[in-house]
């Protein structure tokens, strides 16, 4: 599914005719979606084995002899566990050259292979025992007596600490950053069609949702639509909210309960992850005919979002993008700056 700026536009905010929730024109979705996640695979091992080589490749760049990571999506990006983090320390070791290996509770072995997708040197620790130390061992066995131990960014302080006590002279502590977004921030086509494959579930939860809205329907009635109607469609629901009201102009809603009225601003924000890979899409639209005011500020940010695609250019610095909405905004009266009502 390809979208380019045009579609991306229509997409984005309702035109005038959907913005009316009355219209005729709409017709009522069946109300079982199928599943659309269907025609597209997850990551594979060898994809996997690949961002583990280009990593290393990276690190002989920068001189690092091994990285560590703990679980969340940098470790789901390279080795395929799906995991959390506790008070007790599970974590991905990754050294320059030579396999990876894994460091886990004694209990929680079994689980940890059976999510880990390649490799098998998994090193359980029992309570009386230390992690840190298994971490360092790990590296010393792959040939490291000395060099740089790269952490990625979100290693708890505590785990980088005893590691390198673990280790002792000899080891620098340094950053992963540089060497993790080397390989995370350049996308392959599978990586881009599963975005794509979570975009298209949410757009059409948006459809879906949009078209069973009815008065007197409170927030979390549109809220369990939207759940409902990303898991039929394939997608595992990451977030599904519905701001009615006044609640719509403040980021995370409020704790008022509302229900849907005639002349209401609904703001919808919903996100699906398909195979690790999540969509985050906001909708906003008016119940019956828009006001005036309503109007005049749906087109104001309709046009701030026209003046960005322009300004979106390639070799254009990322802040003259910003510059350019702040600038059309501030010329009919709103900041300046960060002074709400504006550009947040």
């Amino acid at each position: 599914m390809k979208f380019n700026k045009r579609d991306f536009l229509k997409l984005s905010l309702a035109g005038a005719a959907g913005l009316s929730l009355s219209s005729a024109a709409m017709a009522r979705p069946k109300d079982h979606l199928g599943n659309i996640t269907g025609d597209i695979a997850p990551i594979s091992t060898a994809e996997r084995k690949a961002r583990i080589a280009k990593v290393q490749k990276h690190m002989r760049h920068e001189d690092i002899a091994a990285l560590v990571i703990e679980p969340g999506s940098s470790m789901v990006y390279f080795s395929g566990i799906r995991w959390w983090r506790s008070e007790r320390l599970t974590c991905l070791v990754i050294p320059a050259d030579g396999e990876i290996a894994v460091v886990t509770p004694y209990f929680e072995e079994p689980s940890v292979r059976e999510s880990l997708t390649f490799g098998d040197d998994v090193r359980p620790w029992h309570e009386h025992e230390s992690p840190s130390d298994l971490v360092a061992g790990i590296i010393r066995d792959r040939g490291y007596k000395e060099g740089k131990i790269a952490f990625e960014d979100t290693v708890r302080f505590f785990a980088q600490h005893d590691i390198m006590t673990s280790l002792g002279s000899g080891y620098e502590m340094v950053s992963g950053r540089s060497v993790v977004l080397a390989c995370r921030m350049y996308k392959s086509a599978h990586e881009i069609a599963l975005m794509r494959k979570a975009n298209e579930v949410t757009l059409k939860v948006y459809a879906h949702t949009y078209n069973k809205l009815e008065a007197g329907m409170s927030a979390r009635d549109v809220s369990t639509i939207m759940t409902s109607a990303q898991s039929d469609l394939g997608g595992d629901t990451k977030f599904a909210m519905c701001l009615v009201g006044e609640a719509s102009a403040y980021p995370h809603g409020s704790k008022k309960t509302k229900t849907l009225e005639e002349g209401d601003i609904v703001l919808m924000d919903c996100g699906a992850e398909v195979h690790d890979y999540e969509s985050d899409i906001s909708r906003t639209f008016v119940i019956g005919e828009p006001g005036k005011k309503q109007r005049e500020v749906w087109d104001t940010v309709r046009r701030g979002q026209q003046i960005a695609f322009e300004a979106a250019q390639i070799g254009a610095e990322a802040g003259s993008v910003d510059d350019a909405v702040r600038a059309y905004y501030e010329s009919l009266g709103y900041g300046p700056g960060y002074k709400t009502p504006g550009l947040s």
